[in-house]
């Protein structure tokens, strides 16, 4: 896959998960925020809690699935740049990181299936 659909099928999950947790009752408030060093994809509120949630996208057949494939590393770029933004919007309630995983079956037409992963510090943060 190149680069380009890449970001298309990247930008396609990243509003289906924002529509799928709309849904669920977040409140979206940022998308695709960049810092030094990282991008978050999707910042939301779930009642009083501030959300970072990372979306990820893989075609079915991938040795590892999608929210399998956020190890430590990105899990701590995450937190440091969730930090960062919790500092930049002078947040003082709770936040965690969520991680939404999207498989598809070969081609959006023949459709997907959604794993969403809330909390995956365990409540560290």
């Amino acid at each position: 896959m190149d680069k380009k659909n890449k970001k298309d099928l990247g930008r396609w999950g990243e509003d289906l998960a924002a529509s799928i947790v709309s849904r669920m009752g977040y409140e979206i408030l940022m998308r695709n925020v960049t810092f030094r060093g990282g991008e978050l994809d999707i910042v939301a509120l779930d009642g009083d809690e501030l959300v970072i949630l990372e979306v990820r996208v893989r075609t079915k057949g991938k040795v590892q699935s999608p929210t399998e494939s956020v190890g430590p590393r990105k899990v701590k770029r995450l937190l440091r740049a969730g930090s960062l933004l919790v500092e930049r919007l002078e947040w003082d309630g709770p936040w965690r990181l969520d991680v939404m995983g999207i498989t598809l079956g070969g081609d959006v037409a023949k459709g997907y299936e959604c794993e969403y992963i809330k909390d995956i510090t365990l409540g560290m943060i």
